[in-house]
């Protein structure tokens, strides 16, 4: 769908994603823009605490999320089920959509028949790097077989 059109075509939208935006139209209404610039100043210092371990490595390495393959909620499952699982995949991911440090998730193994996925995070601006460590890593490993 075409962002620009969304509110034409919201009811194409993911039901997670109308409850978040419910939500952030909740919290402006309720509390103004005082959670807002909370949420600013956390990701100052998260960007600054990415920033001073990434002065003493070039990347960091890190899984892409905190558990193993977790079946899909079923067509008929009940709306909680279908935003924990929405949701619990997050945290090693959503850091960087707001510190804006380059990431990226290549497939490192196997558990049980299902891959795992390794998270890869750069400088801030230098995704460079964290393409010739991933083709590194995809060129001199068989992930299927770790």
């Amino acid at each position: 769908m075409d962002a620009r059109a969304w509110r034409q075509r919201a009811d194409e939208l993911f039901e997670t994603l109308k409850l978040c935006m419910l939500f952030g139209a909740y919290a402006a209404k309720c509390h103004g823009k005082r959670f807002y610039g909370k949420a600013v100043n956390l990701s100052r210092s998260l960007r600054a605490a990415y920033n001073a371990a990434l002065e003493t490595y070039d990347v960091l390495l890190m899984p892409t999320v905190p558990m193993t393959a977790m079946p899909l909620p079923g067509p008929d499952a009940p709306r909680e089920e279908i935003l924990q699982r929405a949701f619990e995949m997050l945290p090693n991911t959503a850091p960087f959509d707001i510190s804006h440090h380059p990431a990226i998730s290549l497939p490192c193994g196997m558990v049980d028949g299902l891959p795992v996925g390794l998270q890869l995070v750069g400088r801030f601006r230098d995704e460079a790097t964290l393409y010739r460590v991933a083709d590194a890593f995809e060129t001199a490993t068989d992930w299927k077989t770790l």
